[in-house]
């Protein structure tokens, strides 16, 4: 099987090894001529990057870059970022990166023309009309970890560094005109965001499976992305330089976030105030969380699980789904619980007031109550 294809869900998606090559081809498509490459501070200077701009130059579009990105990306990186673009007269933006680069990318696109400040579009009731569609510049996403899926998403997830809140920032067209999902760019990542990235994308399918609300087609994404992952980290994992399992697991990421439109749950709601809190890896956070909520959510998710372990070749359904769980996150050495992912002594009432302010409990199947949240966190203590 060539792992090469053009696709058009949820976008249009260029995906196949060495197709950043096409990355001016896709601005063009995008409606754009003066790009601004928005990305992380750790990929400011790497090779990937230097080669992407040297292809945007070469071009006649230009070589602008904005990195003033942090880890959990905030409402100061958003104006730096909006700042550049406006003073540099771009007409749209490269999103490159993980999920740092990629929501604080599409922000900085969408926010560009607005007149209202950011928190007036969080994902609240239709918070989103407010926005002036016509000023959102053009996006063309290149993701370089196989995790968050953002390069396919139609929201941002922004911290308030005053608050030390996350917040879900939601526009339709936040989704990219254009994605290059090229493999290679992920060959260099160290194995322990591998891991982390790479969990961040099985638990999005994990959730969006478990999620009650009607969505057979992201049901169906969710599973297979499942078995992706089981069947690709570990070799991304012991070999970076695997490309067949790099693609596969590029696949996955962009599944994960298609399928959780379905829903996320518990998962995500305590993932992330404890990355807000404690600015820890996010992908690494979730799979932390992911045991302990899987048993939380036991009573409505036993079934359906039950028949996810045959397809997954897991033996003893939702138990063996389990066991499965906590021996793929031991093979990739992640913390066991709070206190391993070094957060001693953590704030259990502002975790809980946050995970249940969340979005994402939306889509949990068995209700979060604050008893229950209390209980659940206690755990992963």
């Amino acid at each position: 099987m060539t792992l090469t294809a053009n696709w058009s869900y949820p976008t249009a998606v260029r995906f196949g090894a060495g197709r950043i090559s096409e990355i001016a081809d896709a601005c063009k498509a995008a409606g754009m001529s003066k790009p601004l490459l928005v990305t992380d501070r750790g990929l400011a200077n790497m090779e990937i990057t230097t080669r992407t701009l040297d292809l945007l130059e070469a071009a006649g579009m230009g070589r602008a870059i904005f990195a003033d990105v942090d880890p959990n990306p905030n409402e100061k990186n958003a104006e730096a970022g909006v700042k550049a673009f406006n003073e540099g007269g771009h007409d749209g933006v490269v999103a490159f990166g993980g999920g740092s680069g990629l929501d604080l990318g599409k922000l900085v696109a969408f926010l560009a023309g607005q007149t209202r400040p950011l928190w007036d579009f969080e994902d609240i009731g239709d918070w989103w009309t407010r926005a002036d569609a016509d000023a959102i510049a053009p996006i063309v996403a290149v993701p370089t970890t196989a995790g968050t899926g953002s390069e396919v998403g139609r929201a941002s997830v922004i911290t308030n560094s005053e608050t030390e809140e996350k917040k879900i920032i939601f526009h339709p067209k936040f989704l990219p005109s254009v994605v290059i999902c090229d493999p290679e760019l992920t060959v260099g990542m160290p194995q322990f965001i591998t891991a982390g990235t790479g969990l961040d994308a099985f638990a999005h399918c994990v959730e969006a499976f478990s999620s009650p609300h009607y969505h057979p087609m992201s049901q169906g994404m969710a599973l297979e992305g499942m078995r992706l992952v089981k069947e690709y980290l570990p070799r991304a994992y012991a070999d970076g330089t695997d490309l067949e399992a790099r693609a596969h697991m590029m696949s996955a990421a962009a599944m994960g976030a298609t399928a959780f439109q379905k829903g996320l749950g518990a998962i995500h709601a305590l993932s992330h105030p404890i990355g807000a809190m404690y600015h820890t890896h996010h992908g690494t956070t979730n799979a932390v969380c992911m045991p302990a909520v899987l048993k939380f959510n036991a009573p409505a998710i036993r079934g359906v699980f039950n028949k996810a372990a045959r397809y997954l070749d897991i033996d003893g359904g939702f138990d063996g789904f389990c066991a499965f769980v906590d021996d793929f996150n031991a093979l990739f050495q992640v913390p066991r619980n709070l206190g391993e992912l070094g957060i001693e002594n953590p704030d259990i009432d502002r975790i809980v007031a946050g995970a249940l302010k969340d979005p994402s409990t939306g889509g949990n199947p068995v209700e979060m109550t604050e008893e229950n949240t209390r209980k659940l966190l206690l755990q992963i203590v």
